[in-house]
């Protein structure tokens, strides 16, 4: 028997997350009472970290019988279980996630007929099929914009998803700028959220209303957890430094990983509540040339911060690389990308560590990333290790401020 709008009130509200990643999104989304029902990501590596954390650690998932529990790309689920899909049709509340952005990233390539893009298509239809009553879609800046390169078929994909959407649901997208949300991390991304139509009539809501309601909620949602507005690089990981100590890795031969020292903020003790280890899980600190140490410290002296190198500190340190950025310890973190070698720690000579990346992505210190650290060549399009993982995740604190908002707007 289909139930009824009123017999949906009465319990958890449901999700789906797509190209679910790690977790990021999940995590926020169990944090501000959510019910996942299922997560589709293709990568092994980001589905082992995601289902030790979400399934086997905190049950988070109402996993469907006809659905193996294992890693997927859309496209085999659309097909081979197309028929579950439509059974579901107007039973969810949310479908989460938004596809991979690779193809999109001004930090990668940016190639308008990159296959990653055609992915689009994919979470369109996954909508079309399940029909949820809300739809939450992050993706890069990148997707706004057209591809210039090819003008005869420029596009911005935030045009085309909008008008293929906005038959069936109420729409609206925004960049939004993480900083702003209590993340220690100057991350902007176009959110878009959807409200179908039959139910944004009944609730008398638009999509327009979740912007609203998350600006003006941010306040007292980090007031209730004890956080400032705006966290600076060093109160998110100075209780991590390479200075504290060390010991052998556990999980990384011919390691070191760190260990903890009082924590000095509070960010840092929120970050670190329910662990108990004195040695932080992925802490491990990368083996820098001695040569390499020495121009790290006088990229710290001379270089300016949160800045790319001049193209003259560039040539007189032989560095060819297009992105080398010495952090400011006094501001968010910039952008953090899946390259460790991108970044130079604020104080110390060398780039961070994956536990690092977590903490300024807002991953709890008790959530623990699987698989390989990093990876290299071209198995960097296919694999997806620690780095990877972190780098490409939505912040979990700003998925929780955005759960409690939606739930708001199915009235729950």
């Amino acid at each position: 028997m289909k139930k009824t709008e009123k017999d949906l009130a009465k319990r958890k509200p449901t999700y789906i997350d797509l190209f679910a990643g790690c977790g990021g999104l999940s995590l926020g989304l169990h944090q501000s009472g959510w019910r996942g029902l299922f997560a589709i990501e293709k990568s092994p590596e980001a589905f082992e970290t995601l289902e030790y954390n979400l399934i086997k650690k905190l049950d988070h998932f109402e996993w469907p019988d006809w659905l193996p529990c294992q890693p997927y790309d859309i496209n085999e689920i659309n097909s081979i279980y197309r028929e579950h899909l439509k059974k579901l049709n107007g039973q969810v509340d949310l479908v989460a996630g938004g596809p991979p952005c690779q193809g999109f990233s001004y930090a990668g390539r940016r190639i308008e007929n990159d296959d990653r893009n055609k992915l689009i298509d994919s979470y369109l239809e996954f909508v079309k099929l399940v029909k949820p009553r809300i739809i939450f879609f992050e993706n890069v800046k990148g997707f706004t914009r057209k591809f210039v390169k090819n003008k005869s078929k420029g596009k911005a994909y935030s045009e085309f998803v909008l008008k293929s959407l906005e038959k069936e649901y109420s729409v609206k997208g925004e960049m939004i700028d993480f900083s702003e949300f209590g993340i220690p991390q100057k991350r902007t991304r176009f959110i878009l959220v959807g409200v179908r139509k039959d139910f944004a009539k009944q609730r008398k809501i638009q999509a327009e209303n979740f912007f609203d309601k998350i600006s003006r909620e941010k306040k007292n949602f980090l007031i209730s957890k004890r956080l400032s507005l705006k966290t600076n690089l060093k109160q998110a990981i100075s209780d991590l430094l390479y200075e504290n100590g060390t010991v052998d890795c556990p999980d990384r031969k011919r390691f070191k990983a760190g260990v903890y020292s009082r924590p000095t903020s509070a960010y840092q003790r929120y970050m670190r509540k329910g662990t108990t280890n004195t040695t932080p899980d992925s802490h491990s600190f990368v083996n820098h040339r001695k040569e390499t140490e020495k121009k790290f410290k006088f990229i710290l002296q001379h270089g300016n911060r949160n800045k790319h190198l001049t193209q003259e500190l560039m040539s007189r340190l032989k560095i060819n690389k297009h992105r080398v950025v010495p952090l400011d310890d006094a501001q968010p973190s910039i952008t953090l990308t899946t390259l460790p070698d991108d970044h130079i720690h604020y104080q110390e000579p060398r780039v961070l560590t994956v536990r690092e990346y977590a903490r300024i992505q807002s991953f709890p210190d008790w959530f623990e990333l699987k698989s390989k650290y990093t990876t290299g060549g071209d198995r960097r399009t296919t694999e997806v290790p620690r780095y990877s993982q972190v780098g490409n995740a939505i912040p979990p604190l700003f998925g929780e401020q955005s759960g409690l908002v939606l739930k708001e707007l199915i009235g729950l």
